[in-house]
């Protein structure tokens, strides 16, 4: 869970006025990490079998909600 609010608050810093709210729901299942933007799954742990990186979330959430958004150091170089 702490890491789980460590990238929910990275990513309400970095989307100020763009993502208005994160919601962290706990699962009776150990392990699961999902992030959704707009319904849409875009990173699944299981799936993946890992965490992101935060620098990777930040893009995979920006090409979903920002496309145009520059992330600066995190953009992909």
């Amino acid at each position: 869970m702490l890491r789980s609010a460590y990238m929910a608050q990275e990513l309400l810093i970095t989307f100020a006025g763009v993502v208005y709210g994160v919601t962290l729901v706990p699962s009776d299942t150990s392990g699961v990490f999902q992030v959704y933007a707009d319904e849409t799954l875009i990173f699944d742990r299981q799936t993946e079998q890992r965490f992101p990186e935060i620098k990777e979330l930040k893009q995979l959430v920006r090409d979903r909600v920002s496309p145009g958004m520059s992330l600066g150091h995190s953009d992909k170089k």
